[in-house]
Parts: C-alpha cells; structure tokens; sequence
C-alpha cells in the first residue's frame, strides 16, 4: 500500500493540502524564510479559519476553496518541524488526509534565484538547494507536487546564506514580501479553483 493510497486513511479524503514552509517559533517569523508560513495562516485567516496545533507535528486548518459544486476541501498546514524536516509533516499529513496525488500538494515556499517579491508557480521540477523541498521530496518519494515560489533574492555570498534567510528584513523589501504574500495566496487559490495551468497563465507572466 503506497503513500498515495486513499485507503490508507480514514474518513473523507481531502482534495488539497497546502503546505507553507518555515522554521517554527517567534525567532523565524517574519523572516525570509518563514514567507510560505504567512502564505498558509493568510489563507486560514481569510476563510476564517484558525491554524490548531494537534498531530503530526503541525499546524493546521481545514477549509475549503471555492464555492458551489467546485468546492474544494483543502487543508492548510505549516510543519512544527524544522525546514530541513519538513517531509516528516507533510508525509504524515498525506497519510492522514487521503491526499491520493502528488499534484494535489501545493508547497509554498521562499526561492533564492527570483528576486525579493516576485511570486512564481511551478509544476514539479527540481529542488533548487531548497532544504525544505529535499525533505519533503525525500519522505514523499516524488518530485511531481507543485509549488508557489516567492523570491527571496540571493545573499551576497554562499557563505552568508543561512543569515541571509533567517535575519530579519529592511522595511522596504518587507514592504515587497508582504505584496508577495498576498499575490501568492491568489495564487493557490487560483491553483486549487482552475488548475495549475490558469495560475501561471497568471502568476507567471506578471513583471517581475
């Protein structure tokens, strides 16, 4: 029985799971990094949903997208893991929630090669260096989920990156990311409620 079972789990399968990635705790918020946790708790917050902690080591809300006959059950999720543990919570979470295909996850998560505030949507691919998406590539055994990238921009040396995504940001460019924040969760909504395709129709030609 794989991951990807529906019989794996119990109760009604959901449709989504959403996952925005960070590190947990006051010290990570509202860094660079934690800007896929912003994305997940301003989706819960605009269905009025609160983010609960519980089992598998995350918060969570459980919401739906859409309206009338397309509504969609849809889990929202940020992982009580560290970044580079993500795939612990959202293998659990698959497993919990029914989630029958990879192309139904939805990651949301900080990107070093766009520029700060430039939002993008992304079908499968690689993992950019990306310690979040490693994990979770890792536990799920498939590259195949999609993401919502928000840049991040590069530090001024490799050396210097762990401090470039976890410190905290000048006003301008947190100016810049909460805009992307907000651009990225119209984009998984739009992901969840027309398809992959429609959003980077729309995501993905904006300028930069």
């Amino acid at each position: 029985m794989g991951l990807f079972d529906r019989r794996a789990g119990k109760g009604a399968p959901f449709d989504w799971l959403v996952v925005g990635l960070g590190n947990p705790g006051p010290k990570y918020a509202r860094t660079r990094h934690n800007v896929g946790e912003e994305v997940v708790k301003l989706l819960a917050d605009r269905r009025g949903d609160t983010m609960k902690g519980g089992r598998d080591n995350a918060l969570v809300a459980e919401s739906r997208l859409g309206s009338g006959p397309g509504e969609q059950r849809t889990v929202f999720a940020f992982p009580l893991t560290f970044m580079n543990e993500s795939g612990q919570a959202v293998s659990a979470l698959v497993r919990r929630y029914r989630i029958d295909d990879p192309t139904r996850i939805v990651v949301v998560h900080d990107e070093l090669d766009l520029e700060p505030g430039v939002v993008r949507v992304k079908a499968g691919g690689g993992l950019a260096g990306h310690n979040g998406l490693r994990s979770i590539t890792q536990h799920l055994k498939t590259q195949d989920y999609l993401r919502v990238r928000i840049g991040v921009g590069k530090p001024p040396s490799k050396e210097r990156g762990a401090g470039h995504v976890l410190s905290k940001l000048p006003a301008s460019e947190r100016e810049r990311l909460d805009v992307a924040v907000e651009t990225a969760a119209d984009a998984v909504t739009q992901i969840v409620t027309e398809g992959v395709d429609a959003a980077m129709r729309t995501v993905n030609t904006r300028a930069s």
